[in-house]
């Protein structure tokens, strides 16, 4: 099997081993946590050759028989010894029934380090965070971004091959298709929204009708980058002659957000240095679902694609996104990472002036010295005479960049 490493990833994920904490690994079905915990296989099997590594993978018929919190601990029990270099690997541990009273046994007797992935937000904020609280460190999976997708489709960086990964996303699998057959990139994106609609919300939240859920998300793919609420989304529906509530939509929407299919992207004042919880922007964690829920429309909104895949490039790194509110203005994505922060705005193109006014002079009126950036289109790059301090960057140089 070829596995591509994800060097970034599986660098942050050996660079833990040994922290005393239970690893966990989230994100949405299909971005790669499997062959990411693969990895992580063959780097234990090639510098801790001395190990003893566990891996259930409930995805596989081997281990039908794990199916619950003592099932798991016996079987950790049975393969890993005591006083061992040990290494428990589980894939899709929401799968376990009880799983976390098997983890928190495991923990507790030191027996083994844990590494566990899930395709469902809610498993891990509110059932691990109860009953592990403090044990465990969350490490957030998302799609390919745009250097690893030029990797696993082992193409040049180019004009062509950006605009091929606005069309299709990261989704790895993509990479053992013909990425240039619409009809076969689309049946394997459906594939796997309906494979998350049905396992990870109806399933899951015992939903009998996904009609309202699969409306919601085609809303909400219409809508990236535009401010929302639940009152507003349910008018829009109302009027639409879906009867719904705002108390509904707000459940449906936390639905899609625990699956990981969207992220919701609250505001932030960042002159009161704040955050709203009213009103906010959707995201998705993959921009090729999002063109498959909003066909043909890649072009005509092709600046709130820009904007997901920048969203996309810096959560990827590890960066918490806000929409930045200062006074009547809004700059696009206010990112922060420990003590770094970054000030961003998304423009299709900059050939007017108004244009270069607008999103320049949203970036001259933040008074602190963190970079600031303007991302387009255009060809040509580099800074403003009249709006010193504020780089001007082409998407594709953009998405290379490791901040």
């Amino acid at each position: 099997m070829n596995i591509i490493t994800r060097k970034r990833l599986l660098a942050q994920l050996t660079s833990l081993l040994g922290s005393g904490m239970m690893l966990i690994l989230v994100g949405q079905r299909r971005v790669g946590k499997t062959y990411l915990l693969l990895q992580l296989k063959n780097w234990l099997a090639e510098n801790k050759p001395e190990a003893n590594v566990l891996f259930i993978d409930k995805d596989s018929l081997e281990f039908a028989d794990v199916n619950d919190a003592l099932s798991l601990y016996r079987r950790a029990k049975e393969e890993l010894p005591d006083g061992g270099d040990n290494y428990l690997l589980i894939d899709e541990v929401q799968n376990v029934d009880n799983y976390e009273d098997a983890l928190r046994s495991l923990f507790a007797e030191r027996r083994c380090q844990i590494i566990a992935t899930g395709s469902n937000a809610y498993v891990f904020s509110s059932e691990i965070s109860t009953r592990l609280s403090g044990r465990y460190i969350e490490i957030p999976v998302y799609s390919l971004t745009y250097l690893e997708f030029l990797e696993f489709h082992n193409i040049q960086d180019s004009p062509d091959a950006l605009l091929d990964y606005l069309r299709i996303g990261g989704l790895p699998g993509l990479a053992d298709i013909n990425k240039d057959n619409p009809t076969v990139v689309r049946q394997y994106i459906e594939g796997v929204y309906s494979t998350v609609i049905f396992k990870d919300i109806l399933m899951r939240e015992g939903l009998r009708n996904g009609a309202m859920m699969r409306k919601l998300s085609h809303f909400v793919a219409d809508s990236v980058g535009k401010l929302v609420s639940p009152n507003s989304i349910a008018n829009v529906l109302n009027a639409q002659g879906e009867k719904t509530s705002q108390a509904a939509v707000s459940r449906y929407l936390e639905m899609l957000c625990n699956a990981l299919l969207t992220v919701g992207v609250p505001r932030y004042d960042i002159h009161g240095k704040r955050i709203f919880e009213n009103l906010g922007k959707y995201y998705f964690s993959d921009i090729g679902i999002r063109n498959f829920l909003a066909p043909g429309k890649q072009l005509d909104s092709i600046e709130r694609v820009m904007e997901n895949t920048v969203w996309h490039h810096l959560v990827a790194q590890g960066f918490n996104v806000y929409v930045g509110i200062l006074h009547n203005s809004e700059i696009d994505f206010v990112a922060t990472r420990g003590e770094e922060r970054l000030y961003i705005q998304v423009s299709y193109l900059l050939s007017s002036e108004e244009t270069k006014r607008r999103e320049f002079g949203n970036l001259m009126a933040v008074r602190d010295a963190a970079p600031k950036y303007v991302v387009s289109m255009e060809p040509l790059a580099g800074e403003y005479e009249a709006f010193p301090g504020i780089r001007h960057l082409n998407l594709r140089d953009f998405l290379k960049m490791e901040f």
